[in-house]
């Protein structure tokens, strides 16, 4: 959100996508043959895929320990997966516990502690629990542990940062000794992409003390102390074979980028996220040394609120759309990273991203056309930046600078970062957002566009767009989906009030002696799952 208030090896395969793929067939192809069968299963029968990366690199070596310094840390610091709200509580909860599925690097859904999760409407699922998992304390995998997980997102007294996810879910309850079956309210193909968001990592049946963790997952928690430090050390029970290959993971934060930089490369740190463009240059040229970049769909948007007034007016609202040099953006401020966007929230990552739609380009007199029809005047308008919103308060002077030939009389109001979220993003009538990268196009699309969605930046109603969010959600054949969706980027692009120049990337710094990091497109760190993937060759 907002800054919100976000590989193991080939497993066996199933033995019916097994049989049919021996045969030539796609993976898709199997897909959409099973989904017209009318039994849909995400993975096909639980196909399970490496990581390209890992499979591309030399065989891992055991052992070792490395030190990992994130942008962010503080006494809110939570080894709750409901409560997580930033970066680093994502990284420490794929630590220590797992969900039912997880992404892929393609954001698609794979099995975790499920081996299948199957359904016939995309209303009714359920879910065979992998045997044989243990949580750190020895107890065994049970229904009853999921069924609790889950549905305690619903309960407010939870506080769960996924509570607007879980309200789509009807009940869950266990069907058998290794079964569970969720139930939502209406429709949603996507449930097996947002089961694998960090909020729902499995926890404990009854677990209300958060002051360690117990969970199934790579590393056990040796030390947890919020806003300092957390060291886990390797679960020698992990059920996924050969993996963690570290002995030990510690994760701290160093809030400040240069700070966090000079750590990796004094050698206090072996692995940092959230790295500047501007300093890629100095990493790559400090010998021994690298930068992954990670393309997301993490954008800083010029946000049209359109609650009366001139920002109300459509034409108004087209034009500053015009005045968005995106390249130039590009280059300027984040060196040439990123991908182009194209005011609209569907990254190219994502396999729904419309590529047809036409691209808008910066065109001052197509601006100025439409402030006059807009009837703007030469009175000062207002616009709110600020470093919160990265990359927000150079794209406000450029639009600043390029103004005037439109006929714009554009001034920027630059705030602090400190209570920016609270105080001033969606307050203003012309201002900047900063939205994480989502896993799937239904939950940026509810989370951000639908009418009566909090987040909704530029207040823009659509029951058209409402209906067909709803339509894709329910829509099992794939191909039927992608037309939805397409149709929905072209309804934000052409009226949704959000000015997206760019995806950025996420940029991550390491020492060469670190192996096995890959790229999962949600996030830096793989999506934060580089713990149990990444070993060191020293």
């Amino acid at each position: 959100m907002n800054k919100e208030t976000s590989q193991y090896g080939a497993l066996q395969l199933g033995t019916e996508l097994e049989r049919l793929t021996s045969k030539g067939t796609s993976r898709r192809g199997v897909l959409r043959a099973m989904a017209a069968a009318g039994m849909m299963s995400v993975t096909g029968a639980g196909l399970l895929t490496a990581s390209g990366a890992a499979l591309a690199q030399a065989k891992p070596k055991q052992g070792g320990k490395i030190r990992v310094a994130t942008q962010s840390a503080s006494a809110a610091d939570t080894l709750d997966p409901a409560k997580g709200a930033l970066g680093t509580d994502y990284v420490r909860g794929f630590m220590f516990y797992n969900c039912l599925t997880e992404l892929d690097s393609h954001l698609g859904a794979k099995m975790a502690l499920a081996t299948s999760l199957e359904t016939t409407d995309a209303t009714v699922w359920v879910a065979k629990l992998r045997p044989g998992v243990q949580f750190h304390d020895g107890k065994s995998l049970a229904p009853a542990d999921v069924v609790y997980s889950i549905m305690r997102h619903k309960d407010p007294a939870t506080a769960s940062k996924a509570k607007t996810l879980a309200d789509q879910i009807k009940e869950v309850k266990a069907t058998g000794p290794n079964e569970v079956t969720i139930t939502l309210e209406g429709p949603n193909a996507d449930l097996p992409v947002i089961l694998a968001t960090s909020h729902f990592q499995i926890i404990k049946d009854g677990t209300k003390d958060f002051k360690t963790a117990v969970g199934t997952g790579p590393f056990k928690v040796k030390e947890f102390s919020p806003g300092v430090r957390t060291v886990g050390v390797k679960n020698e029970k992990y059920w996924k074979p050969g993996l963690p290959h570290l002995d030990e993971v510690e994760l701290i934060g160093i809030g400040d980028e240069s700070a966090r930089v000079n750590a990796l490369l004094s050698g206090d740190v072996q692995l940092i996220n959230a790295v500047s463009p501007r300093s890629t240059t100095q990493i790559k040229g400090a010998g021994g040394f690298s930068v992954l970049e990670t393309k997301t769909g993490l954008y800083t948007d010029l946000v049209v609120r359109d609650e009366g007034g001139i920002t109300g007016n459509d034409d108004f609202r087209r034009g500053m759309m015009y005045l968005q040099d995106r390249e130039q953006m590009r280059r300027a401020i984040f060196q040439g990273y990123g991908a182009i966007g194209n005011d609209q929230p569907i990254d190219p990552t994502n396999k729904y991203y419309l590529a047809g739609l036409p691209q808008r380009t910066f065109d001052p007199d197509k601006a100025k056309f439409h402030f006059q029809k807009a009837k703007v005047g030469s009175a000062p308008i207002q616009i709110f930046a600020s470093p919160a919103a990265e990359g927000s308060v150079e794209m406000a002077m450029f639009l600043q600078q390029v103004a005037p030939q439109a006929g714009l009389n554009l001034q920027v109001s630059r705030v602090p970062a400190d209570g920016y979220w609270s105080n001033h993003w969606m307050k203003h009538p012309l201002g900047f957002g900063n939205v994480n990268a989502r896993p799937s196009a239904d939950v940026i699309f509810t989370q951000f566009f639908k009418s009566d969605a909090p987040w909704n930046e530029a207040n823009w109603k659509s029951p058209k767009f409402d209906q067909m969010l709803l339509a894709a959600r329910g829509e099992p054949d794939d191909a039927k989906r992608k037309k939805i969706y397409g149709d929905m980027q072209v309804l934000v692009h052409e009226s949704g009030g959000v000015g997206i120049p760019l995806f950025q990337s996420s940029l991550d710094a390491y020492t060469t002696k670190l192996k096995g990091l890959g790229s999962i497109p949600l996030a830096g760190l793989m999506g934060f799952m580089f713990a149990e993937n990444v070993w060191l060759d020293a």
